[in-house]
């Protein structure tokens, strides 16, 4: 790996070359939010009114949930401060922008702006990143897991995109909850409990079977595209010491039009650089990078990268990608990962590794 430089560094060297609008907040990005929310609360009444045989609701259900997931990626900007800068303002149009995804905004802001930001694929310190070969060891029920084969590993790790996020949501509030100050920590649970309320008091209102439609397959197709998305972002990079975007981050590239339903969501190397800006801008600083650090930024075709997430395994040690159940070796992006012909490298875990690897984890206990 070449040598490692911190986002603040980058950026230091980048934003002359940016024009000065572009630090500043882009509230028309709200027109695109009103749009999504228009079509959500059309849908749920068109499916909460309508008496028809339910797979007729399924064309409905998948709009909502497109438009459940695009919410999330404007919720995501205005809680990074690029939309609106007032604190107040910022916070509810973000806790509207996160409804769907029953999401508060203080967690996130504490999760993802304040934690994963800073600690970008930090082993120990990201709360998003991939386990470690020697974490993985102390779970005796991951240790299982990982005795699967990959293939199978796999397609259950791609089935399961469908809940992540509303799992690790769920973790993250679990885990920060006693971070906050306990004059805050009322608010905080309000922001969690508030949403599920009305979706619970929906599926009273409607019945179970409304209720699956207007809410449940919406919130895993929503769950789908936003983790198809995170999926992409760091999984197949290493883990770093230093906080380098160019190193831990990848850009994926999708068609114009899906950038614009989704708010430029793919270029997330730029978004880890200046996380503070709107990604209107992205593309200028994609375009920078490129001229500044060819060699060191990392993008792939959305579905390229996909597939290379489904080909690798996703352990880490040493900054490369490993397969328990083989010991076998893949590279991670700058680390010998070749996205055209994705294969494992010449060397392999050693089994006496594997073995230490779970001695150490059992002597922590």
């Amino acid at each position: 790996m070449q040598d490692l430089h911190s986002f603040g560094w980058y950026a230091a060297k980048l934003k002359p070359h940016l024009p000065k609008k572009a630090f500043q907040p882009v509230p028309t990005r709200l027109w695109g939010g009103l749009a999504y929310l228009v079509i959500t609360v059309v849908g749920l009444l068109t499916i909460g009114l309508l008496d028809v045989f339910p797979l007729f609701y399924v064309p409905i259900s998948i709009v909502i949930g497109a438009s459940f997931a695009a919410l999330g990626f404007l919720g995501h900007e205005i809680l990074h401060g690029t939309v609106v800068r007032k604190p107040w303002l910022r916070d509810f149009l973000g806790a509207v922008a996160f409804w769907p995804l029953s999401t508060g905004p203080k967690l996130w802001r504490k999760w993802h702006n304040l934690t994963h930001h800073v600690h970008t694929q930090h082993e120990e310190h990201d709360p998003d990143s991939w386990p470690t070969l020697e974490r993985i060891m102390k779970s005796r029920f991951l240790r299982w897991v990982y005795k699967l084969p990959l293939p199978v590993r796999a397609f259950f790790s791609f089935c399961s995109l469908s809940f992540q996020f509303t799992v690790h949501s769920v973790n993250m509030f679990v885990i920060y909850l006693k971070e906050f100050n306990p004059k805050k920590r009322p608010a905080v649970m309000i922001e969690a409990i508030v949403p599920w309320m009305t979706w619970i008091g929906l599926l009273v209102w409607v019945g179970p079977v409304k209720w699956i439609f207007m809410f449940l397959l919406p919130l895993l197709i929503a769950n789908l595209i936003v983790m198809a998305y995170i999926s992409t972002n760091h999984r197949l990079n290493p883990t770093t010491e230093v906080n380098d975007p160019l190193a831990n981050s990848l850009t994926v590239t999708v068609p114009k039009w899906v950038d614009v339903l989704h708010f430029n969501f793919s270029y997330h190397t730029e978004h880890h650089l200046f996380p503070g800006m709107s990604s209107k801008y992205y593309p200028q600083v994609k375009k920078l990078i490129k001229e500044h650090w060819p060699e060191r930024y990392h993008e792939m075709r959305f579905d390229k990268a996909l597939i290379a997430l489904w080909k690798t395994p996703r352990p880490y040690q040493d900054r490369v990608l490993v397969d328990p159940s083989s010991g076998e070796v893949f590279g991670a992006l700058g680390e010998g990962l070749d996205t055209t012909n994705i294969k494992k490298v010449a060397r392999k875990v050693r089994e006496s590794d594997l073995v230490s690897s779970l001695s150490n984890s059992e002597n922590q206990k």
